[in-house]
């Protein structure tokens, strides 16, 4: 008989009767149990979590924003009321994450314990005072306190854990957005206070330049202040020296005044007497001199006719007397000295009335010489006394104006005397008082060069501080609010998550189909094998060949393996709304994996028997925990990571991923090719246990285990 009509009459042993018709619906719909029931108990949990009641402790005593100039942290502005607490719990009990219950902390801490709560959070007293902190000088870091209990339930800590980094990032982000906008704020006016800095930086390089030019002018005006210095210091040396010279002669003048006061004074004292007794007889005398005067000179033409003769005749008596004389007082041998001496002495005087003679003679001679000169002072003199004539009765008056006068020529002359001392002092003072000021005017004039120097060095200090300001100000960002408020929640969370998934899954669910399918059709396979023998005995009987018997043991069970595979796959896609990428694919694939699966199974249970279905089952386990169809393989201890390539789940697991939610063919084609070489190399193994099951042992005849 051919191995498909055994495989038939296999099945039709479940046709007769109630009890194995029920066996063969409750084989059919197994691999309901493991994939679907598994699937749909948590098919979308993180949609359902508020369903899970967590407790929410609010202690929050808010707190008054700090008054640091312009706003807090928050946005609010100082003094304001801030009460982070009631604002974040509001969110939270509006965002429906958890099933939130507002309790006491006491309450909360008894329900995490006694597992009424899932967990609690907690927000702290100081939160409010803390994040207005940020805002003062003293900045705190506001905390937010979650308590979990992993004996309620392991993964909701986890999932817990996720969500409160979350909701913590967020209300960092918020509590930065302030604070953020402050530092902005801050920016503005940086570059105003900047703006007004540079405007002032530009004034100030106009004074400077101003004060640059009056430096220079100062310069050049203090050096010709030095030069006139110079010449003034040199001048009142000068003046020093004849100050010095003045205070001498003036000295000496005043000396002199008062010699002539004391002599005009002691004259006038002797001749006082005589003017006021004689005064008009002087007046006449002086009449009478130029009376005498004015004869003289009149009679100066006879005096010039008589002169001549006059000579002569006085020569010739002066010539007799000293012959005279001779003969008497020379030539005889004892003169007389009484007639001697006489006579000597009138030849002498005759002698001299001749030369007298002669000058007049000579005198006359020369009208217009000597004589003229004698006409002219006959003349003045006529007119002085004929002046001191008219004068002599007010003599006595004349002559005390004259000393008067005398006496206060001598009082002006002692003043300039001492005035003169007192200039020479004063400019021997004005002297050092040069001198300083020539030192002070030099020291001026080499300040005012360093100064011109400095303001020159200032000067471009201050264009490089005006260029510098003015540049700042174009560097320094001036944001309105609709800028500050863009930028604010760029830095406050500057780094977003932008998660994507080339082939996403949709929901829980559909990420551990790829698992929980093969299971399934394992245990399908098991039990199925369970209900039927691995090796066909009609066909052990007759002595059907090897490789016949082997094939009508797998057929029956692969044949129920295709229909649990329809049950499932419709169960999932229609029931639970599993979506796949190639739904086709898939059931082909799973019609090749039920296939070898079966093949397996068959051949453990046709080697070993009733051991056999323990190493099924051991088998499946040691599947399941290197398939990676929960976490990545790699994070598994090194055993699973070797032994994950050569068992046959492994393969199906990456290629339902693919094939339900999608990418690249590769991984299905490795592993149809993989499922292929394990249903080929079972059915061959099963073929060798079915030729040593042909032949009958004791150990066939007693078995040491059945099941």
């Amino acid at each position: 008989m051919r191995a498909t009509g055994l495989a038939g009459l296999e099945l039709k042993r479940f046709g007769r009767g109630k009890l194995p018709r029920a066996a063969l619906a409750a084989l059919l719909l197994l691999p309901l149990l493991y994939g679907a029931l598994y699937l749909w108990s948590f098919w979308d949990p993180y949609g359902h979590l508020d369903r899970i009641p967590v407790a929410l402790v609010d202690e929050d005593e808010g707190a008054t924003i700090p008054d640091g100039g312009g706003k807090d942290p928050r946005g609010g502005a100082a003094g304001d009321r801030l009460a982070v607490g009631d604002e974040l719990a509001g969110k939270l009990l509006d965002s429906k994450t958890f099933e939130w219950h507002r309790v006491g902390a006491a309450e909360a801490r008894r329900g995490v314990e006694n597992g009424t709560y899932y967990l609690s959070l907690t927000l702290p007293a100081d939160l409010s005072r803390r994040i207005a902190s940020s805002g003062g000088g003293s900045p705190e870091t506001g905390a937010l306190q979650v308590r979990t209990n992993d004996a309620n339930n392991y993964i909701v800590g986890q999932i817990s854990r996720t969500v409160f980094s979350e909701i913590r990032a967020a209300a960092s982000a918020e509590a930065s957005r302030g604070f953020l906008d402050r530092i902005f704020i801050g920016f503005s006016d940086i570059h105003d206070a900047t703006a007004k800095a540079a405007a002032g930086a530009d004034d100030l390089h106009t004074g400077i330049t101003k004060a640059e030019q009056g430096s220079k002018d100062l310069a050049e005006g203090l050096k010709e202040s030095k030069s006139g210095s110079e010449r003034l210091s040199d001048g009142i040396t000068a003046l020093d020296r004849g100050s010095a010279d003045l205070r001498t002669g003036s000295r000496q003048v005043a000396d002199g005044t008062q010699l002539l006061a004391d002599q005009v004074g002691r004259i006038a004292d002797g001749i006082r007497p005589f003017l006021d007794d004689d005064g008009k007889s002087i007046g006449d005398t002086a009449r009478l001199v130029a009376d005498a005067s004015r004869t003289v000179r009149d009679n100066l033409g006879e005096l010039v006719k008589a002169a001549p003769a006059a000579a002569t005749a006085a020569h010739t008596a002066s010539d007799d007397l000293a012959a005279v004389r001779t003969q008497r007082c020379e030539d005889p041998p004892l003169p007389d000295p009484a007639v001697c001496d006489p006579l000597a002495k009138a030849v002498a005087a005759a002698a001299g009335v001749a030369a007298v003679a002669d000058d007049v003679s000579a005198l006359v001679e020369d009208e217009d010489g000597d004589l003229a000169v004698l006409r002219t002072r006959l003349t003045v003199l006529q007119q002085r006394a004929e002046d001191l004539a008219e004068h002599a009765p007010t003599l006595d008056d004349d002559l005390e104006s004259a000393v008067a006068k005398v006496d206060a020529l001598n009082a002006g002359a002692q003043q300039v005397a001492e005035g003169a001392g007192t200039l020479h002092s004063g400019l021997s003072t004005a002297k050092s008082g040069a001198l300083a000021l020539d030192t002070g005017v030099g020291a001026l004039k080499t300040g005012a060069l360093g100064l011109d120097s400095g303001l020159h060095r200032l000067s471009d200090g201050s264009t490089t501080l005006a260029d510098g300001l003015n540049d700042g100000v174009g560097e320094i960002p001036d944001y309105d609010e609709d800028d500050r408020d863009a930028r604010t929640g760029v830095m406050a969370d500057p780094v977003r998550l932008a998660s994507s998934s080339l082939h996403a899954a949709p929901n829980y669910g559909t990420g551990f189909a790829p698992y929980f399918i093969p299971l399934s059709l394992w245990v399908g396979a098991m039990v199925a094998y369970m209900l039927m023998q691995p090796l066909n005995r009609r066909a052990l009987a007759t002595g059907a060949s090897a490789r016949r018997t082997a094939f009508a043991g797998w057929l029956p069970v692969a044949a129920t393996g295709l229909v649990q595979v329809a049950a499932l796959m419709s169960v999932l896609h229609w029931g639970l709304g599993l979506e796949m990428a190639h739904p086709v694919a898939t059931v082909g694939f799973l019609a090749l994996v039920t296939c070898c699966f079966a093949a397996i199974v068959q051949w453990l249970n046709a080697r070993f028997g009733a051991a056999g279905r323990i190493l099924v089952l051991a088998l499946l386990m040691l599947q399941l925990t290197s398939a990676g169809g929960t976490y990545p393989v790699r994070t598994s201890p090194g055993f699973f990571e070797a032994v994950h390539p050569w068992l046959p789940m492994s393969w199906v697991v990456e290629a339902l991923r693919r094939l339900i939610t999608g990418g690249g063919p590769g991984p299905v084609w490795q592993a149809c090719a993989v499922l292929a070489a394990f249903t080929a190399g079972a059915l061959a193994l099963t073929a060798v246990a079915a030729r040593r099951r042909q032949v009958w042992t004791l150990e066939r005849l007693h078995p040491e285990l059945s099941l």
